[in-house]
Protein backbone atom coordinates (compact mmCIF):
# COMPACT_ATOMS: atom_id res chain seq x y z
CA UNK A 1 0.00 0.00 0.00
CA UNK A 2 1.24 3.13 -0.85
CA UNK A 3 0.05 5.80 1.69
CA UNK A 4 0.34 9.73 1.73
CA UNK A 5 -0.27 11.61 5.12
CA UNK A 6 -1.15 15.66 4.70
CA UNK A 7 -1.15 16.97 8.02
CA UNK A 8 -0.74 21.38 7.76
CA UNK A 9 1.86 22.23 10.12
CA UNK A 10 5.59 21.46 10.67
CA UNK A 11 6.61 24.66 13.03
CA UNK A 12 4.57 23.03 15.70
CA UNK A 13 4.77 19.64 17.13
CA UNK A 14 1.75 18.79 18.32
CA UNK A 15 -1.39 15.81 19.12
CA UNK A 16 -2.16 15.64 15.27
CA UNK A 17 2.14 15.73 14.38
CA UNK A 18 2.73 12.97 16.80
CA UNK A 19 -0.14 10.89 15.41
CA UNK A 20 1.29 11.18 11.60
CA UNK A 21 4.46 10.20 12.70
CA UNK A 22 3.27 7.14 14.79
CA UNK A 23 1.25 5.78 12.39
CA UNK A 24 3.69 6.63 9.56
CA UNK A 25 6.40 4.75 11.71
CA UNK A 26 4.02 1.68 11.87
CA UNK A 27 3.02 1.36 8.61
CA UNK A 28 6.81 1.53 6.83
CA UNK A 29 7.88 -1.16 9.77
CA UNK A 30 4.91 -3.05 7.89
CA UNK A 31 6.86 -2.77 4.49
CA UNK A 32 4.16 -0.39 3.20
CA UNK A 33 5.23 2.70 1.17
CA UNK A 34 4.96 5.81 3.02
CA UNK A 35 5.24 9.79 2.37
CA UNK A 36 4.40 12.96 4.43
CA UNK A 37 3.62 16.53 3.09
CA UNK A 38 3.15 18.86 5.30
CA UNK A 39 3.00 22.93 5.41
CA UNK A 40 6.32 25.03 5.64
CA UNK A 41 9.25 23.70 7.97
CA UNK A 42 9.86 23.43 11.42
CA UNK A 43 10.36 21.03 14.39
CA UNK A 44 7.44 18.72 13.30
CA UNK A 45 8.88 18.13 9.79
CA UNK A 46 12.49 17.53 11.24
CA UNK A 47 10.64 14.77 13.69
CA UNK A 48 8.72 13.15 10.98
CA UNK A 49 12.12 12.49 8.67
CA UNK A 50 14.06 11.16 11.62
CA UNK A 51 11.46 8.51 11.83
CA UNK A 52 12.38 7.51 8.42
CA UNK A 53 9.18 8.76 6.42
CA UNK A 54 10.12 10.80 3.28
CA UNK A 55 8.86 14.21 3.96
CA UNK A 56 7.78 16.85 1.97
CA UNK A 57 7.14 20.35 2.97
CA UNK A 58 4.33 22.37 0.81
CA UNK A 59 5.15 25.86 0.05
CA UNK A 60 1.71 27.80 0.30
CA UNK A 61 -0.15 25.09 2.93
CA UNK A 62 -0.76 26.86 6.37
CA UNK A 63 -2.98 27.45 8.57
CA UNK A 64 -4.72 30.49 8.31
CA UNK A 65 -7.44 31.18 6.05
CA UNK A 66 -6.03 32.75 2.69
CA UNK A 67 -8.16 32.13 -0.55
CA UNK A 68 -5.25 32.76 -2.78
CA UNK A 69 -2.77 30.78 -1.44
CA UNK A 70 -4.89 28.30 -0.43
CA UNK A 71 -5.75 27.23 -4.06
CA UNK A 72 -2.14 27.69 -4.44
CA UNK A 73 -1.87 24.60 -1.60
CA UNK A 74 -4.71 22.65 -3.10
CA UNK A 75 -2.51 22.61 -6.92
CA UNK A 76 0.82 22.03 -5.16
CA UNK A 77 -0.48 19.24 -3.27
CA UNK A 78 -2.66 17.85 -6.17
CA UNK A 79 0.90 17.66 -8.03
CA UNK A 80 3.16 16.39 -5.32
CA UNK A 81 0.51 13.35 -4.72
CA UNK A 82 0.18 12.82 -8.93
CA UNK A 83 4.10 12.39 -8.47
CA UNK A 84 3.87 10.11 -5.48
CA UNK A 85 0.49 7.91 -6.88
CA UNK A 86 -0.59 7.05 -3.57
CA UNK A 87 -3.32 4.44 -2.78
CA UNK A 88 -4.98 6.42 -0.15
CA UNK A 89 -4.50 9.81 1.68
CA UNK A 90 -4.78 10.18 5.17
CA UNK A 91 -5.30 14.17 5.91
CA UNK A 92 -4.89 15.39 9.60
CA UNK A 93 -6.32 18.54 10.94
CA UNK A 94 -9.10 21.25 9.73
CA UNK A 95 -6.91 22.95 6.65
CA UNK A 96 -5.11 19.88 5.36
CA UNK A 97 -7.75 17.78 5.91
CA UNK A 98 -9.88 19.95 3.45
CA UNK A 99 -7.13 20.41 0.57
CA UNK A 100 -6.00 16.87 1.08
CA UNK A 101 -9.01 15.56 0.53
CA UNK A 102 -10.05 17.66 -2.28
CA UNK A 103 -6.61 17.07 -4.38
CA UNK A 104 -7.36 13.45 -3.42
CA UNK A 105 -11.11 13.60 -4.92
CA UNK A 106 -9.56 15.57 -8.03
CA UNK A 107 -7.15 12.45 -8.61
CA UNK A 108 -9.87 9.67 -7.66
CA UNK A 109 -7.87 8.55 -4.70
CA UNK A 110 -9.23 7.04 -1.65
CA UNK A 111 -9.51 9.89 1.60
CA UNK A 112 -9.24 9.17 5.04
CA UNK A 113 -10.11 12.56 7.73
CA UNK A 114 -8.94 12.79 11.17
CA UNK A 115 -10.06 16.37 12.56
CA UNK A 116 -8.14 16.05 15.94
CA UNK A 117 -10.68 18.62 16.95
CA UNK A 118 -13.46 19.38 14.61
CA UNK A 119 -14.06 23.24 13.88
CA UNK A 120 -17.40 23.55 14.78
CA UNK A 121 -19.65 24.47 17.51
CA UNK A 122 -18.14 26.31 20.51
CA UNK A 123 -15.21 25.63 18.90
CA UNK A 124 -15.90 27.89 16.22
CA UNK A 125 -18.57 30.11 17.03
CA UNK A 126 -20.37 32.89 14.73
CA UNK A 127 -19.84 33.54 10.76
CA UNK A 128 -16.74 32.01 10.78
CA UNK A 129 -18.18 29.10 12.64
CA UNK A 130 -20.86 28.40 9.95
CA UNK A 131 -18.55 28.52 7.08
CA UNK A 132 -15.79 26.06 8.67
CA UNK A 133 -19.40 23.93 9.05
CA UNK A 134 -20.15 23.92 5.45
CA UNK A 135 -16.48 23.89 4.49
CA UNK A 136 -16.84 20.20 6.29
CA UNK A 137 -19.68 19.18 5.13
CA UNK A 138 -18.86 19.57 1.21
CA UNK A 139 -15.46 18.03 2.10
CA UNK A 140 -17.13 14.96 3.81
CA UNK A 141 -18.25 13.74 0.77
CA UNK A 142 -14.71 12.99 -0.60
CA UNK A 143 -13.56 10.98 2.22
CA UNK A 144 -14.56 7.28 3.05
CA UNK A 145 -14.31 7.39 6.56
CA UNK A 146 -13.77 10.44 9.11
CA UNK A 147 -11.95 9.08 11.82
CA UNK A 148 -12.95 10.71 15.44
CA UNK A 149 -10.22 10.31 18.27
CA UNK A 150 -13.13 10.26 20.91
CA UNK A 151 -17.17 9.96 21.19
CA UNK A 152 -17.38 13.67 22.19
CA UNK A 153 -16.01 14.11 18.74
CA UNK A 154 -18.57 11.78 16.99
CA UNK A 155 -21.53 13.56 18.65
CA UNK A 156 -20.40 16.79 17.43
CA UNK A 157 -19.80 15.63 13.78
CA UNK A 158 -23.30 14.18 14.01
CA UNK A 159 -25.03 17.27 16.00
CA UNK A 160 -23.85 19.95 12.73
CA UNK A 161 -24.58 17.29 10.28
CA UNK A 162 -21.14 16.76 8.93
CA UNK A 163 -21.46 13.03 7.65
CA UNK A 164 -23.87 10.50 8.35
CA UNK A 165 -23.00 8.03 11.07
CA UNK A 166 -21.75 4.74 8.93
CA UNK A 167 -18.78 7.23 7.90
CA UNK A 168 -18.07 8.39 11.18
CA UNK A 169 -15.23 5.97 12.99
CA UNK A 170 -14.64 6.40 16.86
CA UNK A 171 -10.51 5.21 17.17
CA UNK A 172 -9.29 6.80 21.00
CA UNK A 173 -5.76 7.94 20.56
CA UNK A 174 -3.01 6.05 21.89
CA UNK A 175 0.36 6.12 22.88
CA UNK A 176 3.60 3.98 23.45
CA UNK A 177 4.72 2.38 26.68
CA UNK A 178 7.38 4.00 28.49
CA UNK A 179 10.58 2.17 30.57
CA UNK A 180 9.63 1.53 34.15
CA UNK A 181 12.29 4.32 34.91
CA UNK A 182 10.46 7.00 34.04
CA UNK A 183 6.99 5.94 35.59
CA UNK A 184 6.51 8.76 38.48
CA UNK A 185 6.36 9.05 41.99
CA UNK A 186 2.98 11.01 42.70
CA UNK A 187 3.91 10.58 46.44
CA UNK A 188 7.35 12.77 46.40
CA UNK A 189 7.18 15.99 47.65
CA UNK A 190 8.03 18.88 47.24
CA UNK A 191 4.86 18.64 44.66
CA UNK A 192 5.79 19.53 41.17
CA UNK A 193 2.71 20.34 39.04
CA UNK A 194 4.05 20.23 35.30
CA UNK A 195 1.40 20.92 31.79
CA UNK A 196 2.69 20.30 28.45
CA UNK A 197 0.91 22.64 26.35
CA UNK A 198 1.53 25.15 23.29
CA UNK A 199 1.13 28.54 24.32
CA UNK A 200 -1.67 28.86 22.04
CA UNK A 201 -5.11 28.67 21.54
CA UNK A 202 -7.37 26.49 22.54
CA UNK A 203 -5.06 26.05 25.72
CA UNK A 204 -5.70 28.22 28.71
CA UNK A 205 -2.40 28.73 30.67
CA UNK A 206 -3.96 32.50 31.94
CA UNK A 207 -6.40 30.37 34.14
CA UNK A 208 -3.96 27.96 34.94
CA UNK A 209 -1.71 30.57 36.36
CA UNK A 210 -4.51 32.83 37.89
CA UNK A 211 -5.52 29.31 39.74
CA UNK A 212 -1.78 28.98 40.95
CA UNK A 213 -1.37 32.28 42.66
CA UNK A 214 -4.51 31.53 44.72
CA UNK A 215 -1.91 29.18 46.26
CA UNK A 216 1.24 30.67 46.55
CA UNK A 217 1.40 29.74 50.55
CA UNK A 218 1.65 26.12 49.93
CA UNK A 219 4.71 24.13 48.46
CA UNK A 220 4.85 23.38 45.03
CA UNK A 221 6.60 24.23 41.79
CA UNK A 222 4.39 24.86 38.59
CA UNK A 223 6.62 23.08 35.23
CA UNK A 224 5.02 24.47 31.61
CA UNK A 225 6.58 22.60 28.90
CA UNK A 226 5.99 24.13 25.72
CA UNK A 227 6.54 26.85 23.67
CA UNK A 228 4.09 29.19 21.24
CA UNK A 229 3.30 32.71 20.61
CA UNK A 230 1.12 33.39 23.60
CA UNK A 231 4.41 32.41 26.26
CA UNK A 232 6.03 35.96 26.27
CA UNK A 233 2.11 37.24 27.92
CA UNK A 234 2.08 33.83 30.08
CA UNK A 235 5.26 34.79 31.88
CA UNK A 236 4.01 38.70 32.10
CA UNK A 237 0.96 37.27 33.96
CA UNK A 238 2.88 35.34 36.16
CA UNK A 239 5.28 38.00 37.09
CA UNK A 240 2.11 40.41 38.03
CA UNK A 241 1.19 37.52 40.02
CA UNK A 242 3.66 37.68 42.30
CA UNK A 243 4.44 33.56 41.31
CA UNK A 244 7.28 34.18 38.90
CA UNK A 245 9.68 32.00 41.44
CA UNK A 246 7.12 29.14 41.82
CA UNK A 247 6.99 28.63 37.64
CA UNK A 248 9.38 27.40 35.15
CA UNK A 249 9.18 27.69 31.73
CA UNK A 250 10.84 24.85 30.24
CA UNK A 251 10.00 25.83 26.37
CA UNK A 252 9.86 22.79 23.57
CA UNK A 253 10.96 19.57 25.01
CA UNK A 254 10.84 16.62 22.21
CA UNK A 255 11.46 14.22 25.71
CA UNK A 256 8.26 14.98 27.39
CA UNK A 257 8.53 11.51 28.89
CA UNK A 258 11.13 12.42 30.91
CA UNK A 259 9.63 15.70 32.26
CA UNK A 260 6.46 13.97 33.01
CA UNK A 261 8.77 11.16 35.17
CA UNK A 262 9.90 13.93 37.53
CA UNK A 263 6.44 15.46 38.62
CA UNK A 264 3.50 14.77 40.69
CA UNK A 265 0.84 16.12 39.05
CA UNK A 266 -0.68 16.97 35.93
CA UNK A 267 -2.75 19.54 34.53
CA UNK A 268 -4.24 20.81 31.42
CA UNK A 269 -6.12 24.22 31.53
CA UNK A 270 -7.99 24.61 27.92
CA UNK A 271 -11.23 25.89 26.28
CA UNK A 272 -11.70 23.00 24.28
CA UNK A 273 -10.19 19.98 23.08
CA UNK A 274 -10.58 15.97 21.70
CA UNK A 275 -8.66 13.40 23.09
CA UNK A 276 -5.29 15.16 24.37
CA UNK A 277 -2.48 12.84 23.83
CA UNK A 278 -0.76 14.74 26.78
CA UNK A 279 -3.18 13.49 29.17
CA UNK A 280 -2.55 10.00 27.75
CA UNK A 281 1.17 10.58 28.13
CA UNK A 282 0.09 11.72 32.07
CA UNK A 283 -1.54 8.73 32.46
CA UNK A 284 0.91 6.31 31.12
CA UNK A 285 3.68 8.03 33.76
CA UNK A 286 1.24 6.93 36.64
CA UNK A 287 0.28 10.97 37.13
CA UNK A 288 -2.85 12.47 38.51
CA UNK A 289 -4.68 14.64 36.21
CA UNK A 290 -6.29 18.17 36.48
CA UNK A 291 -8.22 19.19 33.92
CA UNK A 292 -10.95 21.33 32.10
CA UNK A 293 -14.24 19.34 31.80
CA UNK A 294 -13.92 20.12 28.02
CA UNK A 295 -14.66 17.73 24.56
CA UNK A 296 -13.50 14.59 25.54
CA UNK A 297 -11.90 14.63 28.27
CA UNK A 298 -14.39 13.33 30.41
CA UNK A 299 -14.17 9.82 28.55
CA UNK A 300 -10.23 9.75 30.15
CA UNK A 301 -10.62 11.48 33.47
CA UNK A 302 -13.02 9.94 35.91
CA UNK A 303 -13.51 12.45 38.31
CA UNK A 304 -12.27 11.49 42.14
CA UNK A 305 -11.05 8.38 40.75
CA UNK A 306 -7.73 9.00 38.10
CA UNK A 307 -7.99 12.85 38.53
CA UNK A 308 -10.19 15.68 38.94
CA UNK A 309 -12.34 17.54 36.05
CA UNK A 310 -13.00 21.29 36.91
CA UNK A 311 -15.49 23.80 34.88
CA UNK A 312 -14.35 25.82 31.89
CA UNK A 313 -12.66 28.97 32.60
CA UNK A 314 -12.94 28.70 36.53
CA UNK A 315 -9.49 29.51 38.20
CA UNK A 316 -11.15 28.93 41.56
CA UNK A 317 -12.27 25.63 41.00
CA UNK A 318 -9.01 24.65 39.26
CA UNK A 319 -7.00 25.72 42.41
CA UNK A 320 -9.17 24.02 44.52
CA UNK A 321 -8.55 20.88 43.12
CA UNK A 322 -4.86 21.00 42.74
CA UNK A 323 -4.67 22.36 46.58
CA UNK A 324 -6.30 19.53 47.17
CA UNK A 325 -3.94 17.36 45.13
CA UNK A 326 -0.75 19.26 46.44
CA UNK A 327 -1.62 18.93 50.26
CA UNK A 328 -1.84 14.93 50.48
CA UNK A 329 0.28 12.72 48.82
CA UNK A 330 -1.78 9.51 49.59
CA UNK A 331 -4.69 11.08 46.90
CA UNK A 332 -1.98 11.93 44.65
CA UNK A 333 -0.83 8.12 44.98
CA UNK A 334 -4.09 6.50 44.66
CA UNK A 335 -5.24 8.91 41.72
CA UNK A 336 -1.73 8.23 39.92
CA UNK A 337 -2.15 4.42 40.27
CA UNK A 338 -5.56 4.72 38.63
CA UNK A 339 -4.16 6.96 35.67
CA UNK A 340 -2.03 4.00 34.69
CA UNK A 341 -4.83 1.52 34.91
CA UNK A 342 -6.57 3.41 32.84
CA UNK A 343 -4.19 3.46 30.42
CA UNK A 344 -3.11 0.32 29.98
CA UNK A 345 -6.84 -0.70 29.84
CA UNK A 346 -7.66 1.55 26.69
CA UNK A 347 -5.16 3.76 25.42
CA UNK A 348 -1.92 2.20 24.35
CA UNK A 349 -0.59 2.66 21.15
CA UNK A 350 -0.91 -0.91 19.43
CA UNK A 351 -4.64 -0.89 19.43
CA UNK A 352 -4.98 2.41 17.72
CA UNK A 353 -2.41 1.60 15.36
CA UNK A 354 -4.65 -1.48 14.44
CA UNK A 355 -7.98 -0.15 14.51
CA UNK A 356 -6.03 2.72 11.87
CA UNK A 357 -4.61 0.26 9.86
CA UNK A 358 -8.31 -1.40 9.40
CA UNK A 359 -9.83 1.99 8.57
CA UNK A 360 -7.18 1.84 5.62
CA UNK A 361 -8.30 -1.51 4.48
CA UNK A 362 -11.98 -0.43 4.61
CA UNK A 363 -11.31 2.16 2.69
CA UNK A 364 -9.60 0.45 -0.18
CA UNK A 365 -11.99 -2.77 -0.23
CA UNK A 366 -14.93 0.43 -0.63
CA UNK A 367 -12.95 1.89 -3.67
CA UNK A 368 -12.50 -1.75 -5.07
CA UNK A 369 -15.92 -2.06 -4.91
CA UNK A 370 -17.24 0.72 -6.92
Amino acid sequence: MRIAYVVTRADAVGGATVHVLEMARAMLARGHKVAVFVGGEGPAGRQLAEAGAPVRGLRFLRRPIRPGRDLLALLELTAALRDFQPDLVSTHTAKAGWIGRAAAARLGVPAIYTPHGLPVGDRMPGPRGALFRTAERIAARWARAIVCVCEEERRLALAHAIAPPERLLVIPNGVGEIPDGLRADPGASPVRVVCVARFEPPKDHAVLLRAAARLRDLDWELELVGDGPLESASRALAGSLGIAGKVRFSGYCQDVATALSRAQVFVLSSRSEALPRSVLEAMRAGLPVVATDVGGLREIVDHGVNGMLTPLGSEEALGAALAGLIGDAGVRLRLGASARFTYEARFRLEPMIERTAAAYEMALREDAAQ
